[in-house]
Formats: structure tokens, sequence, C-alpha cells
């Protein structure tokens, strides 16, 4: 919650925050109500779920790391680029990427251009992305196969991407921290998302974890307070 220019809480941040029980586990559907209520930025704020779990990234058993398809999408339109050969440049093309390109764009990444949110690349031109692993992964955009973006398949993975798919994974602390959807969105869009997402975390939990999985999980907007969940898993 943001605070003023000194530091001090204002009486309508403090009403805010007094709008929800830190000490209470809401329900899904009361969690996602709460979050648009609790939102008062003067922009269209993201909704994010954070989710603790409890495993340790260090382990490679133990990692966690998916994709999952919003039903309603993020409302944030993702910039995709492609690098391919021959036909799967003008495929790429045709399902909407904003960029798509062979070794000139290899070249014009390699110079510093970021202009995308993803970048997917076929296997057969792999060996010549990975030149770009020192300027790619810490920025988390290399392609990888675990999440899809290393295809053949390039018009599948950009329609996707364009439509709502979302890459998650567990952060050094094992907490998965991801976007599911705007303040504007209303409840019912909010709540599919919000479950459909729990759901693709609970189908991502490593075999190796024993005991518990979810330590905790929580809604918020991008400016508002933390909203304790239940995250069970549904069908």
């Amino acid at each position: 919650m943001p605070t003023t220019t000194k530091g001090k809480i204002s009486k309508r941040q403090r009403a805010i925050i007094g709008m929800v029980d830190s000490s209470k586990l809401y329900q899904l559907t009361e969690a996602v109500d709460l979050v648009k209520k609790t939102a008062n930025a003067k922009f269209d704020e993201t909704v994010e779920l954070h989710c603790h779990l409890n495993v340790n990234p260090k382990q490679n058993d133990q990692q966690v790391r998916a994709t999952v398809i919003l039903p309603n999408g993020t409302g944030k339109s993702k910039r995709v680029a492609v690098i391919a050969k021959g036909e799967k440049i003008k495929e790429a093309a045709a399902a909407g990427a904003e960029e798509a390109g062979e070794n000139d764009l290899i070249e014009k990444i390699s110079k510093g251009w970021s202009d995308f949110d993803v970048l997917v690349a076929t296997p057969d031109i792999m060996k010549d992305v990975a030149k770009l692993g020192k300027i790619l992964g810490p920025k988390g955009l290399m392609p990888n196969p675990k999440t899809g973006t290393v295809t053949f398949d390039v018009a599948k993975i950009v329609k996707e991407i364009k439509g709502g798919r979302v890459e998650f994974r567990a952060d050094a602390m094992g907490i998965v921290h991801v976007p599911i959807g705007k303040v504007s969105f209303d409840q019912k869009k909010l709540l599919e998302n919000a479950q459909t997402m729990l759901n693709a975390i609970w189908n991502a939990r490593p075999s190796s974890v024993k005991g518990a999985y979810m330590k905790s999980a929580a809604l918020c907007s991008t400016m508002g307070p933390g909203i304790h969940v239940v995250a069970a898993q549904k069908n």
C-alpha cells in the first residue's frame, strides 16, 4: 500500500486497509470482490496472485515452472518475437508476431534490441539463438522447451500467447507471482482466471514435495493490500 510523502498512511489508505481482515482466509469469491473494492489508483490496476509454495527451487526436482492459458486473458497484449527459418517466419507473422526473422533478428537482439515480451524460436535455429543466452537469460526471455517457446508450431504458440497464455515459476523463495487480469474485469472473469491459475499451480506440484504444498496464497491489486485466500484446487 503506498504512503504519503511524509511516510504516513492517509485516512483513505487506512480505511482501505481496514476493509481487509489480515487474520482471515477469504474464499476466492470474497477475495476477488475485495480486490476490486480496495483498488483505488487512477489507472487500471493489475490483479496479482501470489502463492508461497513448500518447495526448494535450488533442487532440480522441486522447481515449479509451467504455463497456463487464462480463459479471459490478462488484459495486457504481449509483444511476441519469433526466430525461425523460411516459411515459419511467414507463419509467425501471419499469426500476429510483432517481429519475425532469422539471423537478422538474432543480430538485432545481440545489439541490444528487446522490444518484446516473449521470444519464440524453432528447434532448428536454437544453436544460433544460444549465443544470445547472456543477453536473454538475465531478462527471463530465453526460449525454453519447458514453456513451449521452442517449437515448430509457431502459429499456435503465438496465438496462445496473444490469447492469454501465461508463464509462471517459483522464485528463489518458492513464491509464484503472477498476473491474472485487471481490476476493470468483472468479478466472474477474475474469479475464472484466479481459479484456473490456482489449478495450474497445483498441477505443477513436483512429485518430490512432501507434506503440504501450498503454504499460503493471496490476491491483491497493484496498489492494494494483500488478501489471503483459501487456495483450494477445483476440477
